[in-house]
């Protein structure tokens, strides 16, 4: 396509035309010529606001920009409305490839119930593959806000699913031939699968509902990055039992053919809460199919343990760069 913004034509077929979800909420949204999305709140009610860009990855990166910053907000406790996009792609790019990912955005967004309410879509030689950009925007009711920064010692720190996920499912898309040197087709799909557990919209919900007082989606640095953010944002120390971290042996696997730390690795829908019952908090998750584990405590202090047995442990050490830049760059 040509350098500059994509033109109106293109727009109407292979943009405007893929988006059918919509919400009540949503007065002004999406089309030719509209600068701006307009949203109708009730008085008792909070915007939430997110954006997140997609970089690390080109395969499925239209359902990976809507699902991030969904669980993004999703992770405050708030119900997602809708998406502002910034889609930059490179001259050689073709149409039908805007196409597909407006397609795969609009198949996210319906999934969440979330109105693609505008955004920006432009050809630029300063890409040399597709870069998308999403803001989110939710809302929740007074008084229901949840922080990162809730956590307090003595609480428990419950994580959901398993670690590693979504890196996991990029590596086996991204890296497939190469993983065919040591392993099964068969295991190969099944690792690319694991993005169908990406949404953290259910478990958010539970959480809300039975008290939680912090969550964190768990992206970029992975788990150890995430207990990094909610300790630091909260003040506390932490004692976490690595062995209790649940994590896929699909992960396992494809993290030491690359030599890389699953734990660092990112991890989108995974989710980190701090509760003052892990327990009860972990059956009421189990009560809608999602499994969760206690992996530890928040305790007093700033020293943040991760301990492997009854004498072996290392302190957490401020986030890095992402395991999977590794493997893709």
């Amino acid at each position: 396509m040509k350098i500059g913004k994509v033109p109106e034509n293109v727009l109407e077929r292979s943009v405007f035309k893929q988006l059918h979800t919509k919400r009540s909420e949503v007065l002004l949204g999406a089309g030719v010529g509209e600068d701006c999305a307009a949203v109708k709140l009730e008085e008792d009610e909070i915007f939430v606001l997110s954006t997140d860009p997609i970089t690390g990855t080109a395969k499925d990166i239209g359902k990976l920009a809507i699902q991030i910053t969904v669980n993004d907000l999703a992770s405050s406790g708030a119900e997602p409305i809708g998406v502002l996009l910034t889609i930059l792609l490179p001259p050689e790019a073709k149409e039908s490839h805007l196409k597909k990912i407006m397609n795969q955005m609009e198949e996210a967004c319906a999934m969440a119930k979330v109105q693609i309410m505008g955004g920006h879509t432009e050809v630029t030689p300063v890409v040399n593959q597709p870069v998308v950009t999403v803001c989110g925007v939710g809302k929740v009711k007074e008084g229901k806000l949840v922080l990162s920064s809730g956590a307090r010692p003595g609480m428990d720190i419950v994580v959901t699913k398993w670690v590693g996920i979504e890196g996991t499912s990029i590596i086996a898309k991204e890296k497939e031939e190469e993983l065919k040197t040591r392993f099964s087709a068969s295991f190969i799909d099944k690792a690319k699968e694991l993005d169908v557990y990406l949404s953290v919209l259910s478990e958010a919900a539970v959480a809300v509902n039975s008290g939680v007082s912090a969550m964190h989606d768990i992206t970029e640095g992975g788990i150890f990055g995430a207990l990094w953010e909610m300790a630091e944002a909260s003040g506390i120390g932490l004692d976490i039992d690595v062995k209790k971290i649940p994590i896929r042996q699909e992960t396992i696997e494809i993290c030491e053919f690359y030599g890389i730390n699953p734990y660092r690795l990112i991890s989108s829908g995974s989710m980190l809460m701090a509760t003052e019952d892990g327990n009860k908090m972990v059956r009421e998750l189990e009560k809608v199919g999602i499994n969760a584990v206690v992996i530890g405590k928040a305790t007093e202090g700033k020293d943040r343990m991760i301990r492997k047995d009854e004498e072996e442990h290392s302190f957490l050490e401020r986030p890095k760069t992402d395991e999977l830049y590794q493997v893709l760059t």
